[in-house]
């Protein structure tokens, strides 16, 4: 139990949650191991977990910003994430072209990569902050008063998408990095549609996507970071800590 007491040592002034760390601490050091074995079963679409990262304080004198920031400290981005109705795995494609400079059949050389925009849905409440949250990640894109674009770097966050077990353990993530919304679908409105809830759909932009496993920023890990990671994502989700408001 070493690597567990130094990870309680990390953890302590994060969370005050000794009594679940000791409740869990196997059950995340198999989850680690659980990457070395083949489970049984079959992936659900409809078992997944989404998180939300817009850009956070990159500039303090932006006022979007600052509304971005309030969002994210009471629990908008988190809830809105949690509301995710649907959204995609994203998908990639290799560019090709033909290699006519040989004897006999033609041959597809690849010369590049592209990535596709993905759509999310997310229910709506009476408030529409769901909605406002993508408007205000909008504006981070221009001035609305002078109509002047602003710096990509301002603009662009990181969307995290998982694909979880029956356990609700996340055995497969993608991020999506430098990304932001780019189209906000309109939303229809009818004295017909009494029974229904609210939606909107969005549009996601990004420069690429990664595969958390072995392309991304975890792969060559140290064990221990490994497993207080897992422990971090753990007590977010049972105690619905929102990630980024460990930023502040």
């Amino acid at each position: 139990m070493g690597v567990f007491t130094e990870v309680k040592e990390v953890l302590k002034p994060t969370f005050n949650v000794s009594g679940f760390l000791d409740s869990v601490a196997y059950g995340i050091l198999d989850e680690v191991f659980a990457e070395f074995r083949s489970d049984d079963g079959f992936a659900r679409p409809s078992r997944y977990e989404i998180l939300l990262e817009p850009p956070f304080q990159k500039n303090d004198t932006n006022f979007w910003q600052r509304i971005i920031g309030d969002n994210i400290k009471e629990g908008i981005t988190r809830k809105t994430a949690l509301r995710c109705q649907s959204i995609e795995f994203p998908g990639r494609d290799l560019e090709t072209s033909q290699d006519t400079n040989i004897y006999g059949p033609t041959r597809e050389v690849v010369q590049g990569f592209s990535f596709g925009q993905i759509t999310g849905t997310f229910l709506c409440g009476s408030e529409m902050r769901e909605k406002l949250l993508f408007e205000n990640w909008q504006r981070l894109a221009y001035n609305p008063e002078t109509w002047t674009m602003e710096y990509y770097n301002d603009y662009v966050g990181n969307i995290k998408i998982f694909q979880l077990d029956e356990q609700d353990r996340r055995r497969y993530g993608v991020n999506l990095v430098e990304c932001f919304p780019k189209t906000i679908a309109a939303q229809p409105i009818a004295y017909g549609s009494v029974n229904q809830v609210q939606t909107v759909q969005v549009s996601f932009s990004y420069r690429y996507w990664e595969q958390m496993g072995d392309e991304g920023t975890s792969a060559g890990k140290p064990i221990i970071q490994r497993i207080l990671e897992r422990v971090i994502n753990s007590a977010e989700s049972n105690f619905n800590i929102d990630p980024l408001s460990r930023l502040r």
